[in-house]
């Protein structure tokens, strides 16, 4: 099921975000029921360090990052200070339980990667957030720093992009993160199926209360966070004066108000990459309290169209550039 018609024209299609979204929205709903029955949904310790080479960059590494921050260790078998600071690092991925996951890359072979990210030596550590590569540090450093770092790391993930980490289970065996599992029926339907009727009657607070009541009780349920995302989307533009709020966002680019009020008209009208731009942009022009306003609409934006939409992943990097 999913959430049906929602009465507007050039609304963005659920039809095909629900599509975009239905391999990840399985393995979400695998992992969330394993975890409430006390299976292993999530990943193994043993998961959280990985060795990652240029073939599987992509996908290990720049993929995953939409997700988790990942830790980027540069190293050698010959290097001695490598030797030094790969257990730290491999420690502290297990320590942090899931907040950030560490990619092991071998220079000697991977020299590819080794040159893109402009390592003059080893080790050299950087981390990778919804697509967007920063250096951390390189050579030795105190245990002391390293974790200071990592917690401004896992801080920034979590605030400004969303990313909460991986869900860690000591029982899972390694390289079962339920991926492949079928989703399991919910017991959310007489709540979906109201909501999509009060979305099919234009009752949008009916919407909204029927995917919260849901979310009260699986915050983590992806059909009801879609749903809720575009009902709450769609209520904040009922009423609006399309004209008015396009011309307060020409005549005040710095308004945070304003380009937030017309993104929102941007997506209803099926204009994602112009309402994705729009936010951007007033991310680079802002600071302090507008400027985490604007972030905030952004990421909420990002969950009516699906994470897994390209323009959405590259809208975060774009986001990430803005930021740092």
């Amino acid at each position: 099921m999913q959430p049906r018609n929602m009465s507007m024209s050039g609304v963005v299609d659920l039809a095909a975000v629900k599509a975009a979204q239905e391999a990840k929205a399985k393995a979400e709903q695998a992992r969330a029921e394993a975890a409430r029955q006390g299976g292993t949904g999530a990943v193994s310790p043993a998961d959280l360090v990985i060795d990652v080479d240029e073939a599987g960059f992509e996908r290990e590494v720049l993929q995953r990052s939409a997700e988790v921050p990942v830790v980027i260790d540069f190293w050698a078998e010959w290097c001695q200070p490598c030797k030094q600071l790969s257990p730290v690092l491999e420690r502290l991925a297990v320590e942090y339980a899931g907040r950030f996951l560490l990619a092991k890359i071998d220079v000697d072979a991977n020299q590819m990667l080794m040159q893109q990210f402009g390592v003059q030596g080893i080790p050299a550590v950087f981390a990778v957030v919804a697509g967007q590569a920063l250096p951390l540090f390189q050579g030795t450093a105190a245990e002391e720093q390293i974790r200071g770092t990592l917690d401004q790391l896992v801080q920034v993930a979590e605030e400004r992009f969303g990313l909460t980490g991986l869900t860690v289970d000591p029982d899972a065996q390694p390289g079962a993160v339920g991926a492949g599992a079928e989703a399991p029926v919910g017991p959310y339907e007489s709540l979906l199926n109201a909501a999509a009727q009060a979305l099919d009657a234009g009752d949008l607070d009916g919407a909204v209360t029927a995917y919260r009541n849901v979310l009260a009780d699986d915050p983590a349920h992806p059909e009801a966070k879609l749903g809720l995302a575009q009902a709450e989307l769609l209520r904040r533009v009922q009423g609006m004066d399309p004209q008015k709020v396009r011309r307060e966002a020409a005549e005040r680019p710095q308004d945070a108000d304003a380009q937030i009020a017309a993104a929102d008209l941007d997506l209803v009208g099926g204009h994602v990459e112009d309402a994705f731009g729009r936010l951007t942009e007033t991310v680079r022009r802002t600071a302090g309290d507008d400027r985490d306003a604007v972030r905030r609409r952004l990421l909420e934006l990002f969950e009516v169209v699906g994470s897994e939409d390209p323009r959405v992943i590259g809208a975060r990097r774009a986001l990430a550039r803005a930021l740092f």
